[in-house]
């Protein structure tokens, strides 16, 4: 099995074992979550942070910037760990891809983000509606942390 083939099994378990956690959480502890619309988004954004990371129409500098991205949904070490909070922690993930996604649809056309998207939704409402609610979402204190670190 080639190197990079391994990579897309690792990334799809991920994608797999992230999306069945936070299905799991939002009929437990989750249940009646106020942004469990958003957390259900979580997967659906990590693979499109995958996607636009290997599209020639994104910019350099904003490669980088989705590496940070993709970097910070599989660290187990952010603002708000997974591993402590269990699928509620993803929350966090959500709304920085939301702020990169963001970033690289005021740079580029907006299709090259609309082209990878594979969830449902217009991708573009979603980003919107999730940088409204990130201060809410996140705490106001942590996403201004966040959102400053992926500023640059």
């Amino acid at each position: 099995m080639s190197e990079q083939n391994s990579q897309l099994d690792h990334q799809l378990d991920f994608y797999q074992q992230m999306r069945d956690s936070i299905r799991i959480w939002l009929k437990g502890k989750g249940v009646n979550y106020q942004f469990a619309d958003y957390l259900l988004a979580a997967p659906d954004l990590f693979h499109l942070l995958c996607k636009l990371a290997i599209d020639k129409e994104v910019p350099v500098n904003e490669k980088a910037k989705l590496a940070g991205a993709i970097a910070y949904f599989v660290s187990p070490v952010d603002l708000i760990p997974e591993a402590l909070t269990g699928p509620f922690g993803y929350i966090d993930d959500v709304a920085v891809a939301a702020f990169v996604l963001n970033g690289i649809i005021n740079k580029t056309n907006p299709e090259v983000v609309r082209r990878h998207w594979a969830g449902d939704n217009d991708i573009l409402d979603l980003i919107q509606q999730i940088l409204q609610v990130a201060d809410e979402m996140v705490g106001r204190g942590l996403w201004e942390k966040i959102r400053k670190g992926f500023d640059k």
